[in-house]
């Protein structure tokens, strides 16, 4: 009975053993398979991060005919010497927007700009009735009121002063005025600095009148002011004119220009007379937009005669259904002056006049 059993079991043995050998050696090639596949897993999955090609550490003996189509990775080290596939392009970097106080603006509405004229000069001279006049060029935009950029506000800088500027398109001038530059000994200097291309406009009248017309406008505000005859004077019996007096001073043109020629020449200066201002406002006009390059736009028609006021005023256009002239503030009755003042002013001023017109080219006839 014991040998039946041991009978029965003994047969069996090398088919079981070879059964436990190939069971074993099957679980030996699955863990194999099992880990060259999670190498090849890990690699794949760095390689979509990183963008590289897909690629096996090596292949299995076990695995080879599954994974027979994938190539081996390049062994570790510096990669060969041999152009690269161009990487995707990285996503557009949207540019920085402009501050208010650069350039800014749609191109419907335009562009904050510093300007490319100045009216500079000289107060009670017409500067305000060429600013009004020359904003109803369609190819001109214009500050209506005086920042003193350059006498007063320069410290605060030129994107504060580009702020205040309107919005101009590329084919539109931008304008602003202020009198007071003329007589400024920084303003030629300063203007130079911001651009040498700059066009200036000085608006030039008869220094006594314009005098006179400067006093009419001090005694509007103040009253109580000494007389013109004795501000004008520092001894009337010799003659002595008090220079010192900011309404005689400006008068001295040629005095004031000088500065002015040291940084810009003449022929980008253009002088306005303030007289023919008012008898050939349209005349005046053209050879001011001949000045700055644009077309002759205002013309006669855009102008008639206010026998009140005693100077042209504007007549009704598109953009205005009335007549426009200037303010309350222009053409005051100037007060009277004895003659004989205006004689001894005539005098003062006689060479500084020769002179102003020597160095323009232009007679003005103020004599």
């Amino acid at each position: 009975m014991a040998y039946r059993v041991l009978g029965r079991a003994g047969p069996p043995q090398p088919r079981r053993a070879r059964r436990l050998l190939f069971a074993f050696t099957l679980s030996l090639s699955c863990t194999y398979l099992c880990y060259s596949f999670l190498c090849c897993c890990d690699d794949l999955g760095r390689s979509r991060l990183l963008g590289a090609p897909r690629c096996l550490r090596g292949p299995s003996t076990s695995g080879q005919k599954l994974l027979q189509k994938s190539r081996p990775c390049d062994p570790p080290g510096p990669t060969p010497s041999e152009p690269s596939a161009p990487s995707a392009p990285a996503a557009a970097v949207p540019a920085p927007r402009l501050s208010a106080s650069n350039h800014s603006g749609s191109p419907k509405l335009g562009t904050k700009r510093l300007p490319q004229a100045l009216i500079v000069g000289v107060k009670k001279g017409g500067t305000r009735a060429v600013l009004e006049f020359i904003r109803v060029h369609p190819d001109v935009r214009a500050l209506g009121t005086e920042p003193h950029f350059f006498d007063r506000n320069y410290g605060r800088g030129l994107d504060w002063y580009r702020s205040l500027m309107p919005r101009t398109l590329e084919t539109q001038i931008t304008l602003e005025k202020t009198p007071s530059y003329f007589v400024t000994q920084e303003a030629p200097r300063r203007i130079f600095n911001m651009s040498r291309d700059t066009k200036l406009i000085v608006v030039v009248r008869n220094p006594v009148t314009r005098a006179i017309s400067d006093y009419t406008q001090t005694l509007s505000k103040k009253p109580d002011i000494p007389t013109f005859e004795g501000l004008s004077f520092r001894n009337r019996t010799l003659g002595l004119v008090d220079v010192s007096w900011n309404a005689i001073r400006i008068g001295m043109y040629a005095l004031h220009l000088e500065s002015w020629l040291r940084y810009f020449p003449l022929a980008q200066i253009h002088f306005v007379s303030g007289e023919r201002l008012i008898t050939d406002p349209a005349g005046e006009m053209g050879r001011v937009q001949d000045f700055l390059g644009i077309k002759r736009f205002i013309t006669d028609k855009h102008f008639y005669f206010n026998k009140t006021k005693g100077f042209p005023c504007l007549k009704k256009t598109q953009s205005s259904l009335l007549p426009r002239c200037l303010g309350k503030s222009k053409g005051r009755t100037h007060v009277q002056i004895d003659p004989e003042v205006i004689d001894q002013l005539r005098e003062f001023y006689r060479p500084y006049n020769i002179k102003f017109y020597e160095t323009v080219g232009q007679d003005f006839r103020w004599e």
